[in-house]
């Protein structure tokens, strides 16, 4: 147990594969603290139709091939012009389409608490006296007519003869 003076040389041979699977974890617990969690705009799903990548609009059977520099280019032109003109078209029209939208939601809010409910709350209120009066006419005036009818039609009986055929 006194010093050592030789120094030992060691060598971990790893493949690719067990490289990168072992080393996976530890940068994405370093990406996580150095990015702030991004926030989910659609929690509800609403636009899931409008998640289109470069596959699901262009997709190469296997029995064909571009080559892959051309396969590459397209798919990042495709990402870039996507991501740069939806942020132009939503700096121009964000602004004004969240008022317009503001206001029809406004209006519609309004017209339905101060019209709307309150007709709907008067309709339900008359309509006991409403019911009543009507289940009165119905019993006076229509109903002595239909059960003459259906006893005069009551009388009637149809029978179906199928003709000879010569």
């Amino acid at each position: 147990m006194g010093l050592e003076k030789e120094k030992a040389e060691t060598c971990v041979f790893m493949d690719e594969d067990v490289f990168h699977s072992t080393i996976e974890p530890i940068l994405k617990k370093k990406k996580e603290k150095a990015r702030a969690p991004l926030l989910d705009r659609d929690p509800r799903d609403i636009n899931a139709h409008l998640k289109v990548d470069f596959e699901d609009v262009i997709a190469e059977p296997s029995s064909v091939h571009s080559l892959d520099s051309v396969w590459i280019g397209s798919h990042a032109l495709f990402e870039l012009i996507k991501f740069s003109f939806y942020r132009v078209l939503t700096t121009l029209l964000a602004i004004p389409m969240a008022l317009v939208a503001g206001l029809v939601f406004a209006i519609l809010s309004c017209v339905h608490i101060w019209v709307v409910m309150p007709l709907v709350q008067s309709c339900m209120m008359t309509l006991p006296s409403v019911q009543v009066i009507w289940s009165s006419l119905m019993d006076t005036f229509v109903r002595p007519v239909l059960r003459s009818a259906g006893r005069c039609l009551s009388s009637i009986s149809i029978k179906s003869c199928k003709a000879d055929v010569l």
